[in-house]
This record gives structure tokens, C-alpha cells and sequence, in this order.
């Protein structure tokens, strides 16, 4: 079967119900999950898409945790997976970049997340879903990380941006967030991952051509290597998935994110706006 685009719109969604090959999940709280959601999805805990392990749990998960994890979830390499979550999208574009690292590009986001679906008429159902386990072999591809060396390494290449993804007062070091110091990587552009979408009450994204001027207008762009990062790297889950969306060649997240590099003792850290 073809596979799905990936931005999905709800209408889309609906015509494709029912194919074999799909694998929806879905991302939010279980309250949430059982309330409703769109038939056939299987609920994933966000956390899985975590390390869980000290001093920095956000980071992504090992070979051995993302086996487990897909081959659970009944993974193989012809499954088109369908992913949302309850928070405007940011677990989900998490979940994109992990399908990304072990290789399985048939992964679409859903605009709009179950908002949009609801809003487009489709039917929700409240009974569980279990998925067939495989073994899924999970080759990493860390070309798409950033490690705290790596961005040290390259904080004078004119080839590279960070884009951080957090809040206005977070990036200027007016709010510091469970970290040792605030403020932003030297150099980082502000957008925040909010910024890209249409509204708090209609989850889409914005127009890709919007936010690819957005994205211009601070120096992230497409001939640029484009690292992403947020607080925990939740936020910038959804970050990542834009700058796919548009087409941007080269793109890392920075798992670790500020969690990491503002409780690091040597990290060189910038105050104030752009």
C-alpha cells in the first residue's frame, strides 16, 4: 500500500481506517485515551520515549528500550504508522524523530491532533486496543542527535543554527526551569514551538509557507544544519517535525536540551532577546 503523507489531515485519516498496515497510536494520558479515541489506536506512555535513566532521563532511549518499545507495538518495516497526542502535538513529533532513528520512515503526524479529528467528524470509540507483537530490530541513526560535545564543538560554525523552542522568558533567562542556570545556548535563535501553530484553540500548523518565512526571519534556514531543542525535548519534538515538513536537509534534536546543558557546570550560557 502507498504510503500516507506527513502532515495528515483528519479527512485523510478517515478514508485510510481499516487498512491492514496502520498502526495508530496514540500518546495521551490514559484518562484520556479511555474517554475516547480514534478507532483502532493503541495508547503509548510518552515516557517510554525517554531514557528514563540519571543524571538525564530525556534523553533518547537505548537500542536495547526501542526494541522492546516497537517490537511491542507490533512494528515492521511495511507498518504506516498514524501518531497524535493530548498536547498540541509535541509527544508525537517526538514520536516522528524516534520512527526516524531506527530507520521506519512511514510515520505521519496527525494536524491537528484528536481536536481536529473530533471537529472533522470522526467517530471515537472507548474500548482498548492491543497491538500483535514483533521483533523489530532497531538500528539507531544518530545523525539526527546532538550531544552537549557536539554542540560545543560547533558553536562558531556559521553552517549550523540552533533553534530553541521554549518559552520568550526561558530563552531571555528570565525563567529558569529545574536548571542551574538560565538564559540560551550562545548564538540559539528563539522561536517557540507554539508560534507554529494556528491558534490554542485550532491545533494545526500554521501554513508551511508561513512558517517557513517565520523560520527565515531568525536565520533557521534550509541551507543551514538545523538543531532543535527544548527544555526535556518535548517541545522540540514538534520543531523537528516542521523543519521535516519543510524539507530541511539537515536536522539534529538536542535530547538532552536545556535540562542538560543548564546543569552543566562549563556550559557558556547568553542572557537577554534576540
Amino acid at each position: 500500500m502507498d504510503s500516507l503523507p506527513l502532515l495528515l489531515e483528519p479527512q485523510q485519516l478517515r478514508a485510510e481506517l481499516g487498512r491492514e498496515d496502520l498502526l495508530i497510536i496514540d500518546l495521551s494520558k490514559p484518562e484520556t485515551y479511555q474517554q475516547g479515541h480514534i478507532p483502532g489506536a493503541i495508547n503509548v506512555d510518552p515516557a517510554r520515549l525517554l531514557n528514563g535513566g540519571a543524571p538525564i532521563p530525556n534523553k533518547l532511549p537505548s537500542q536495547a528500550q526501542l526494541a522492546q518499545l516497537f517490537s511491542g507495538l507490533g512494528l515492521t518495516a511495511n507498518t504506516q504508522v498514524v501518531v497524535y497526542d493530548d498536547q498540541m502535538g509535541p509527544w508525537a513529533g517526538r514520536m516522528i524523530w524516534t520512527l526516524d532513528i531506527v530507520g521506519h520512515q512511514k510515520s505521519t503526524f496527525l494536524n491537528g491532533q484528536l481536536n481536529a479529528w473530533i471537529a472533522a467528524g470522526g467517530e471515537l470509540e472507548t474500548t482498548p486496543n492491543l497491538p500483535t507483537e514483533t521483533d523489530f530490530n532497531a538500528d539507531l541513526n544518530l545523525d539526527l542527535v546532538a550531544d552537549l560535545d557536539y554542540i560545543l564543538n560547533h558553536l562558531d560554525s556559521s553552517d549550523r543554527v540552533i533553534w530553541d523552542a521554549r518559552s520568550p522568558q526561558e530563552y531571555s533567562g528570565e525563567k529558569r526551569i529545574n536548571a542551574d542556570k538560565a538564559g540560551h545556548i550562545p548564538g540559539a535563535q528563539h522561536l517557540e514551538w507554539t508560534d507554529i501553530l494556528i491558534s490554542s484553540d485550532d491545533l494545526r500548523l500554521k501554513p508551511l509557507a508561513e512558517i517557513r518565512s517565520q523560520l527565515q526571519q531568525r536565520g533557521i534556514s534550509d541551507d543551514k544544519e538545523v538543531i532543535t531543542h527544548c527544555q526535556t525535548h518535548r517541545r522540540s519534538g514538534l520543531t523537528y517535525l516542521v523543519a521535516k515538513a519543510l524539507g530541511y536537509p539537515r536536522i539534529r534534536c538536542y535530547d538532552g536540551s536545556w535540562f542538560e546543558w543548564g546543569n552543566h557546570p562549563s556550559t557558556p550560557v547568553e542572557t537577554g532577546n534576540q
